[in-house]
């Protein structure tokens, strides 16, 4: 490919709106441009890393066995109805109504649609098990699109879904999975960790979640001390935190507190630390209300509550049902005398350890000191639960470990998601003994685009990205520094060579100085630079670099493109290898 005949259009600004590196690079090498919030168009060099991610995801999952099939994009909001997944997804679902009336769907993730046709083809155990993917766009209405392509609208995902009769030959395609995915980011040439991980909206009994670690990340990992586990931070389990000693405390007295409805107000106007609040959150969970205590320097965790909840959708009350319920506006709730008022009360851990706090009074501008739990609220009975349901945080521990955080890019996750799905949209079969069964379910995604956002969050430096040779846009560049005839010659000869080799080359044939050449290469991140120029020609040598490196060396020209061609096929293999 000649870099004259090719649209790469880099830019020596840091785009305005382009918040981390990734973002930055990917928009200045002249990988994408933006179309409008959240979408991105790809151009040449950044499809043509679609491209070879998506042929290594491809490799593996048909490696498994796994089939490929096509999800419309577009899908009946019918069956998002059926399993409640509208309501759970909420604002974030695109959604419009066809010149026919019927409502549809932009479609998020697909276990929906998989699921539709497993009910419509699957009819015998003999059929069993199936594991069918796609490679396909999908569209979340986020809020707040950032950054770029880790927080997009649209985005590429590979997603599987498998079907099973029983619970052993699903994990044992768990585990099929599990493993391909290991392949696929060891040959994408990305550092990764396996965390155990919150089902979330999707449901289910388990779920692995594979993650880049970088500073940028908007995933949290949670991992012990001695790294013999990890978790995302909806997972992470806390010891609870040792009894505080008993003080003396008087009885329960009600301050005025105007307008201080958030933590850090009360704190200020109290004279107090965070530690020393209970916050009272209320949620509604269908029919029920359901209160949440956790100590004001701590976080509720929204998926263990989603546990708690057996998996039920849960949603943070609106003002006038906090205000029904509590007779205060919001940030005002407070655990006394609430145990009447909501269906259940959820304590953490850390509130029960506490000997005394301050809490909301359930009265507007006004909160209440000396609350002693278990006095003047209970910690048992037929609504109340003593549990783990916070964020894990500094100081936390786990069966005795100290638990320590990194942060992270989510770029793969697997799920057990049971019978979910196949209950409420019928799938089903015969079984070995002739009677119904529902199937039972695996999903498994990658996130396409966000392997190359990784690879560039961790792979850079000053100069631009520093890619794996296994998804770089070109393997190689070669540049002519110079105009000369008998340089642009030798140059268009290496070319032509590793081409003839195999090479995925490009050469700089523009009419630009070498300097602008070599920044742009560099930018790129393209793993190996051929240059030749007047001097090096010469003494019959051409200059070889490569982007990871600082020191450059020379190669013989009538060797350089034999030795070049190695040297790739080599870079290649390591990354093919296995983990050891």
């Amino acid at each position: 490919m000649r870099y004259s005949q090719t649209l790469i259009p880099t830019v020596k600004e840091v785009p305005a709106d382009a918040e981390i590196i990734s973002h930055q690079l990917m928009l200045r090498a002249g990988l994408m441009r933006k179309l409008a919030s959240g979408t991105y168009i790809y151009l040449p060099a950044g499809q043509r890393m679609l491209d070879k991610v998506t042929r290594i995801v491809r490799e593996e999952m048909n490696r498994t066995g796994a089939q490929e099939i096509t999800m419309p994009v577009v899908q009946p909001l019918e069956l998002w109805q059926k399993t409640g997944r509208d309501v759970d997804y909420g604002e974030t679902l695109g959604q419009f109504t066809d010149r026919h009336g019927r409502g549809n769907v932009l479609s998020p993730t697909a276990e929906e649609g998989f699921t539709f046709l497993a009910a419509n083809e699957i009819k015998s155990y003999k059929q069993l098990p199936m594991n069918l993917y796609q490679i396909n766009t999908k569209y979340r209405d986020e809020f707040r699109p950032r950054f770029g392509v880790l927080r997009s609208r649209e985005f590429i995902m590979k997603d599987a879904y498998s079907f099973h009769v029983d619970e052993e030959s699903l994990h044992e395609t768990y585990m099929d999975m599990y493993n391909a995915y290991c392949r696929v980011f060891e040959r994408c040439g990305v550092e990764y960790v396996i965390v155990l991980a919150e089902s979330g909206e999707m449901g289910g009994s388990g779920s692995h979640q594979f993650t880049v670690p970088c500073a940028n990340g908007e995933d949290v990992i949670v991992y012990t001390d001695d790294d013999k586990e990890a978790w995302n931070i909806e997972k992470a389990p806390v010891d609870p935190l040792a009894k505080q000693d008993a003080v003396e405390a008087g009885p329960i007295e009600e301050v005025h507190t105007p307008r201080a409805g958030k933590v850090e107000d009360v704190c200020a106007f109290l004279k107090l630390e965070p530690g020393q609040l209970i916050k009272t959150l209320i949620h509604t969970c269908g029919d029920e209300t359901v209160a949440v205590l956790v100590r004001g320097d701590h976080e509720a965790n929204p998926e263990k509550l989603t546990r708690l909840l057996d998996g039920a959708h849960h949603d943070m009350a609106d003002e006038a049902t906090v205000v029904k319920l509590t007779g205060a506006a919001v940030g005002f709730a407070g655990p006394v005398g609430l145990c009447d008022k909501v269906d259940r009360i959820y304590v953490d851990h850390a509130v029960a350890a506490m000997a005394v706090g301050t809490a909301g009074a359930n009265k507007t501008d006004y909160h209440i000191t000396n609350v002693v739990p278990g006095r003047d609220f209970p910690l048992e009975g037929d609504k109340v639960q003593v549990v783990d349901i916070r964020n894990a945080v500094d100081g936390d521990t786990y069966e005795g470990k100290t638990l320590l955080f990194k942060r992270g890019i989510e770029v793969g996750q697997v799920f057990k998601l049971g019978d979910k799905y196949s209950k409420k949209l019928g799938a089903n079969c015969l079984g070995e003994d002739g009677k119904p069964r529902d199937l039972l379910m695996g999903c498994y995604g990658i996130g396409i685009n966000r392997i190359i956002a990784s690879a560039v969050e961790n792979g850079h430096d000053d100069n631009g990205m520093i890619l794996p040779i296994s998804i770089a846009p070109w393997e190689v560049i070669v540049t002519p520094a110079g105009k000369e005839y008998e340089i642009v010659e030798a140059a268009e000869k290496i070319y032509q060579q590793l081409l003839d080799a195999g090479v995925e080359v490009i050469i700089d044939d523009r009419n630009a100085r070498g300097g602008v050449k070599f920044k742009d290469a560099d930018l790129l991140g393209i793993p190996i630079r051929v240059t030749i120029g007047k001097k090096s020609l010469a003494e019959g040598q051409v200059e070889f670099k490569l982007r990871s490196e600082p020191d450059r060396s020379t190669l013989p020209i009538d060797t350089a493109a034999k030795q070049v061609a190695e040297m790739v096929r080599d870079m290649k293999a390591k990354l093919e290898r296995p983990k050891e």
